[in-house]
């Protein structure tokens, strides 16, 4: 399979950027009101928890730390969460925020790779990264996210 890889020029700091990606209070914006739960230490686990089918603590995807270097790279496995595949271990894939200053604005680039083949998650997570990685943009131009309507 291809790899997913998106670039956003955002008008904000690597800091700001960071935050909006990390932060509970930016991820519950861009992330429908899911928060990162981890240590961030290489190696520990990394968990998007949120409302979803199974309640406010549904696990949504989650993974392993492979890299972190604040404001500038986070790096980590991609497993779905047991509330939407039984087998979560099934698809493994990795997924890659790397930050880098561009004059006075962040260039934002996502790297969603190493998808196993058949993947039934791959069409979906390439539609919603679109909408989450415009959202990311728009919440630190802003201080707002966007509307996508209901279901999204």
């Amino acid at each position: 399979m291809k790899d997913l890889k998106y670039q956003f020029y955002i008008a904000g700091t690597p800091e700001e950027v960071w935050k909006a990606l990390i932060s509970p209070e930016g991820t519950k914006q861009i992330y429908y009101g899911s928060v990162i739960r981890s240590t961030f230490q290489v190696g520990d686990l990394l968990e998007y928890v949120g409302p979803g089918v199974d309640g406010d603590e549904t696990v949504h995807v989650y993974g392993n730390v492979l890299e972190y270097e604040p404001n500038q790279l986070i790096r980590f496995t991609h497993y779905t969460g047991k509330s939407y595949m039984k087998d979560d271990h099934a698809f493994e894939s990795r997924i890659s925020y790397l930050l880098e200053p561009i004059g006075s604005c962040t260039k934002l680039t996502l790297i969603h790779d190493q998808w196993e083949e058949d993947d039934p998650y791959f069409e979906n997570s390439d539609n919603a990264w679109w909408m989450i990685l415009n959202n990311t943009k728009t919440l630190v131009e802003t201080g707002s996210t966007l509307d996508f309507g209901e279901g999204s």
